[in-house]
């Protein structure tokens, strides 16, 4: 048997825990209240068009995105706009948002789509889809939430060559990619034409990791119909989900330190992020909902749930058959590059993927020992970086050091942090040091 593409450079296999894998999507009912945090996107948050007590519909702009980097929220339900103030978010900040009273009656804005019609033929030119995609303020579903119509703009002298789509879900636990892959296959495969069209690029693959053989057997005969797109079986290994682990599995490319996939010839999309595209282009639909995976060793059901914005992660776990007595952490995301949550109040958001209820036996850090210098953490670092040395120049605070030493170039995987045998918090430092050398490059332009 043919081996199985996947990345050369490290990686890991942590325990997969796809327990939700054979959950249905299901539709969450609607909240009576509606947190819309202004800043979903990476990049400038979005400036409110709307004040308090304004009517809205659902699909409605309420937010543009008027930098750059940024993208336009939309109203996910019909109500009345209560408040605008700054509320908690999933990062433990209190940050600006939109807090809609939701009314029960669903009444969508003129020129939308709602019928659950496949819309195969593709009419808008490339102009046209790029300018749809970012009036529908779609953003980057895999967790970076970088906004997708400025992906699509591709650097004069550039070339695309490639559009990989990342259906690797990798992360343990999380399966609503894969949930999305089996359930709306034809929507997303329109989708990754549209975006083929707007990046004039001839060939697209979609990457996807062998222990979702379910998808890749049912998108590899649904494709058969779309000649130019390849489904790509690859070897279980995490973070091939990565961009840059994701270009060298798939093409057998490697991107340059410091640059972008474009760099080589290829653009990276999420599995999300292009059926978000095709109910955009198709049918004038904006980025309101997603696909949320709520999930844990103690959950009673877990489950993959199509979440509107806006609706409180706790509304969630209720639906999972609550939260379980012994509890120790809820993870925004998964176990690897979550975040820890503080309120259960704190609204699902663009960037939302998964929640996970940690145990708290297995919540618990362990006591960290000294470095043993047995290099496990260097060899499994999918970026050929030395974190060991990383976390010792972030301690004594040499941050120009870490530059010399690559430390922009950390994709946060946390690889090096789950193979220690000392317990160090390999990644808290290497975060810590990236935000601090963040900080001296962009003082000096």
């Amino acid at each position: 048997m043919k081996s199985l593409k996947t990345f050369k450079i490290g990686g890991v296999h942590p325990e997969e825990n796809k327990r939700s894998a054979n959950a249905p999507i299901q539709i969450l009912p609607f909240p009576k209240q509606a947190i819309i945090p202004l800043g979903q996107n990476l990049g400038a948050p979005s400036k409110p068009l709307v004040k308090r007590g304004d009517e809205v519909k659902t699909g409605q702009l309420i937010a543009g995105g008027e930098s750059f980097i940024a993208a336009n929220l939309h109203s996910p339900f019909t109500g009345k706009v209560s408040k605008i103030d700054n509320f908690l978010d999933s990062s433990g900040y209190r940050r600006p948002a939109i807090v809609i009273d939701v009314q029960e009656e669903d009444i969508w804005e003129d020129g939308i789509d709602t019928s659950g019609t496949i819309k195969r033929e593709i009419t808008a030119d490339r102009k046209t889809i790029i300018d749809t995609i970012k009036s529908c303020g779609i953003v980057g579903l895999g967790g970076a939430t970088f906004p997708t119509h400025v992906k699509m703009m591709v650097p004069d002298g550039k070339k695309a060559e490639y559009l990989i789509i990342n259906g690797v879900e990798c992360e343990p636990y999380l399966t609503s990619d894969h949930r999305l892959m089996l359930e709306k296959g034809q929507e997303l495969l329109i989708g990754i034409q549209i975006l083929m069209k707007a990046l004039d690029v001839e060939k697209a693959i979609v990457g996807i990791e062998n222990n979702k053989r379910d998808a890749i057997n049912h998108l590899t005969e649904l494709a058969a119909g779309f000649e130019r797109i390849q489904i790509q079986p690859l070897k279980v290994k995490y973070p091939q989900g990565g961009e840059k682990q994701l270009i060298k599995a798939t093409v057998n490319r490697e991107v340059p330190s410091g640059k972008l996939p474009i760099e080589v010839g290829c653009v990276v999309s999420n599995v999300g992020t292009a059926f978000a595209v095709y109910e955009a282009v198709q049918k004038n639909k904006p980025l309101i909902e997603r696909i949320v995976t709520v999930t844990g060793k103690a959950v009673k059901k877990p489950s993959n749930f199509k979440v509107r914005v806006g609706t409180p992660v706790q509304q969630l776990i209720d639906a999972a058959e609550g939260l379980p007595e012994n509890t120790g952490k809820i993870i925004n995301g998964g176990p690897m590059m979550g975040k820890a949550i503080m309120s259960t109040e704190v609204p699902v958001v663009k960037g939302t993927s998964g929640i996970l209820l940690m145990k708290q036996e297995e919540s618990r850090r362990k006591t960290a020992l000294n470095c043993i210098r047995c290099s496990k953490c260097t060899s499994v670092c999918p970026m050929g970086l030395e974190p060991y040395l990383l976390l010792k120049l972030v301690k004594l605070e040499r941050y120009e050091d870490g530059m010399k030493e690559r430390i922009m170039d950390c994709i946060e995987c946390g690889s090096c942090q789950f193979t220690c045998p000392s317990n160090l918090p390999l990644l808290d430092y290497l975060k810590l040091g990236k935000q601090r050398a963040g900080q001296i490059i962009r003082s000096r332009k």
